[in-house]
C-alpha cells in the first residue's frame, strides 16, 4: 500500500513540476480550455436529460426481479440432498 502511495505522490509531483514549467499564458489558456470542455460536457448532459424526460412515452415499468438462475423444481423426496437427513417442516 505504501508503494502505491509513493508512486501516486511521485506522479503528482512530476505533473506539478511540468505545470509550473509552463508559462503563465499557457497555464491560463489550458485552464480555459479544460473549463470550457467541462462546461460543454455539462450542458450536453443536461440537454440529454431534458430530452429523455420530455418524451411522452416516458414510462417506468416495475417487474418482479428474477434470480440469476431458476433451478428446476425437484420432487420432494423427504430427504435433504445435502445432508441426507429428513427435511424438517
Amino acid at each position: 500500500m505504501k508503494n502505491l502511495r509513493d508512486k501516486i505522490e511521485r506522479y503528482v509531483l512530476t505533473t506539478e513540476h511540468h505545470w509550473k514549467a509552463l508559462s503563465v499564458e499557457k497555464q491560463r489558456l489550458l485552464t480555459k480550455v479544460f473549463f470550457g470542455g467541462y462546461v460543454l460536457i455539462t450542458v450536453l448532459v443536461i440537454i440529454n436529460v431534458f430530452i429523455s424526460t420530455n418524451k411522452r412515452s416516458n414510462t417506468m415499468s416495475i417487474n418482479h426481479i428474477e434470480g440469476i438462475y431458476k433451478m428446476p423444481e425437484e420432487k420432494e423426496s423427504g430427504l435433504d440432498t445435502k445432508r441426507k437427513s429428513p427435511i424438517k417442516k
